[in-house]
């Protein structure tokens, strides 16, 4: 990963706080007031770090010292590893850890496709089958319903039986979204979606970002060449 697609990323994040902020040096720590914060649901304190530094925004100043405090502590013991700081802070609800990872052009492993990828409309009725085909929570942890980019997918027959795409941030980033029917899985499939997904990214000149919290899909992204270099975190603190 080049220095250029880590400031990028950095750029991004600083970008969704929706405020004046700094991403800070390696080891450092920035916490923000920002209400209408995109690191997190509204009302939240939002957390990503990146490379071993943090920014974190929080809805009101009286959150600041106490969150910045914990992070300080964190960082030095636990560089990018979000996963124990709930239980050092009165978080309420929690969504993540998550890791995150980025892709260059030149680390970019595109995977020969066994089956023809067709590319169909986001909102194609097949895609929305294969999102009525597994339970709820997981078709919403995929975002496949998010993209904005055409979506990428494999069929078995008349069904889609995996899908790709990306949903742009700022137009800045393409953050990636990939599902595989059930009986479809270990085939090597969401490498082959997500590889056309990917190349689609890179042509359009996005940065692309993998948000993972299951070991399969960060397997996925590993094999495509994206690198974990950092992590995403949101908490509803006691107030």
């Amino acid at each position: 990963m080049s220095l250029r697609s880590l400031d990028e990323a950095r750029r991004l994040w600083v970008n969704l706080a929706r405020v004046p902020a700094t991403f800070p040096v390696r080891g450092g720590v920035n916490v923000v007031v920002s209400p209408e914060s995109l690191l997190c649901p509204p009302g939240w304190a939002g957390v990503v770090a990146l490379d071993g530094a943090v920014l974190a925004t929080v809805p009101d100043a009286g959150l600041i010292e106490p969150l910045r405090s914990t992070l300080v502590h964190h960082v030095r013991e636990a560089d990018d590893d979000l996963g124990s700081l709930p239980a050092q802070v009165p978080a309420v609800e929690v969504l993540g850890p998550a890791t995150l990872a980025y892709l260059d052009a030149g680390d970019f492993v595109a995977v020969h496709a066994d089956a023809e990828i067709e590319r169909v409309p986001a909102v194609h009725r097949d895609v929305r089958a294969l999102m009525a085909a597994v339970e709820q929570p997981e078709a919403e942890e995929s975002g496949l319903e998010e993209i904005t980019s055409a979506a990428f997918v494999v069929r078995a027959g008349h069904d889609v039986v995996a899908a790709a795409g990306y949903q742009s941030w700022l137009g800045t980033a393409a953050h990636l979204s990939i599902l595989t029917a059930p009986g479809y899985r270990g085939r090597g499939l969401a490498r082959q979606v997500a590889s056309a997904a990917v190349a689609d990214a890179l042509a359009g000149g996005l940065l692309p970002q993998w948000r993972a919290r299951p070991e399969p899909s960060r397997r996925v992204a590993r094999a495509l060449g994206f690198r974990e270099l950092g992590s995403q975190l949101s908490m509803r603190l006691k107030r």
